[in-house]
């Protein structure tokens, strides 16, 4: 027989539901809160009363009456508490402090010039430890959450793998938890960001939602049925490592061909060196100031907005190889929307219609007659805010 579980347990489970109904429906009245949640008016009191003095909720105007007295409503307070989101890339370290709604209060980067496990590993505890030392208020903190490319176990908070940063099996939320001594959370990015889109995002009514996280790597967060799908271990929507070319480049994962090394930033950085080398002539220098160090991705796409040639030549068949691994899920997955996260692609139309039409062309029209292929609808805080969010579901105990 199944035990109920502790007093305590409850009550906290409670009070999370709780919480999520006066964040998502307030102002409410307790009343209400009863008849949502289906507890009882003496536990909504309790809880509520709870809620208001840890600050997370305040009582504000009354609301109309069916008889009677005047129900005082219930409001949310997200500034009342914070989150520390991380964000680790390939290349630099994201982190940022979060109110209750995932917005961003502050938030600072900090490149990653050391490579290895062990270095990384310190690196980013001592970033995040140094954050923390900054801040005057660490009492209204409610954790760490860090989200980083690769395969994550979110169960465990463990980085099973990845290729890039040369992680292998990394206990990365106990370490941090450990040195924090704040609770700690842990994902996969591109699992972190559909969820964010769920959660506030302008498609959060579809069931069926792919994202795909571009840049320096190429990943997805796949949400089937209204549900985050995983996989067996955490390795689902490693979308970036799928083989477009058995004859291609061995890739850092050990395999052939994989789709990564056509479409993220350093494929295409390859590319543009190689032309400048041949002397082909692009504006794209001058916007570096003649430095080839100095070639980034917001360069290129200002190139690529001015119909520089090489740029609009490179892109054209970034957007070809990406369109190519884009048919293959949709024929998997049968989405309703693809939403696409690249921070420097922001009012690049030409390059995701071009994406659109490539997919349209070799895709059954079954599948592409309502399909939607956007960008983002979450702005330039879209990895922060993902980070956000799997700490929120746990906090507010929703699922998608």
């Amino acid at each position: 027989m199944r035990k109920t579980g502790d007093l305590k347990l409850i009550q906290e489970l409670n009070q999370s539901i709780i919480l999520d109904i006066i964040r998502k429906s307030g102002p409410i009245s307790r009343s209400d809160i009863a008849k949502k949640t289906k507890l009882s008016p003496t536990t909504v009191a309790s809880a509520v009363n709870d809620l208001i003095n840890d600050g997370m909720v305040m009582d504000g105007e009354a609301g109309q009456s069916s008889g009677g007295r005047r129900p005082i409503l219930v409001n949310f307070v997200p500034d009342s508490k914070y989150i520390i989101g991380v964000s680790i890339t390939n290349t630099n370290i994201m982190i940022a402090n979060l109110n209750l709604d995932a917005e961003v209060k502050e938030k600072k980067q900090f490149p990653i010039e050391l490579y290895g496990q062990n270095d990384l590993v310190d690196f980013t505890a001592a970033t995040i430890e140094s954050y923390i030392q900054g801040l005057s208020d660490i009492e209204n903190c409610i954790g760490i959450s860090i989200i980083v490319p690769g395969i994550v176990d979110a169960v465990r908070g463990l980085i099973r793998f990845n290729s890039k940063l040369q992680l292998h099996d990394v206990k990365l939320r106990d370490i941090i938890q450990e040195k924090t001594g704040i609770k700690t959370w842990l994902d996969n990015d591109a699992n972190a960001i559909a969820l964010a889109e769920k959660q506030f995002g302008d498609y959060r009514d579809r069931d069926n939602i792919i994202y795909i996280q571009l840049g320096e790597g190429v990943g997805s967060g796949i949400v089937l049925n209204n549900n985050l799908f995983r996989g067996r271990n955490g390795g689902a929507g490693e979308f970036g490592h799928i083989s477009i070319n058995r004859s291609g480049t061995k890739c850092d994962c050990g395999n052939l061909g994989c789709l990564e090394n056509y479409v993220s930033w350093p494929a295409i950085y390859s590319k543009v060196l190689t032309a400048i080398t041949r002397g082909k002539r692009t504006m794209i220098m001058e916007l570096a100031n003649h430095d080839v160090r100095k070639i980034d991705q917001r360069i290129f796409f200002s190139a690529l907005q001015e119909n520089d040639p090489l740029a609009k030549s490179i892109a054209d068949e970034t957007a070809s190889y990406f369109a190519t691994g884009l048919v293959t899920l949709v024929h998997l997955f049968n989405p309703e929307i693809i939403l696409i996260g690249w921070d420097t692609l922001y009012g690049n139309t030409e390059f995701v219609s071009f994406i659109r039409e490539e997919v349209k062309k070799y895709t059954f029209d079954l599948f592409t007659d309502d399909l939607e292929i956007e960008l983002t609808t979450l702005g330039e805080d879209y990895q922060l805010m993902g980070a956000a969010a799997i700490a929120l579901q746990d906090i507010f105990d929703f699922s998608i």
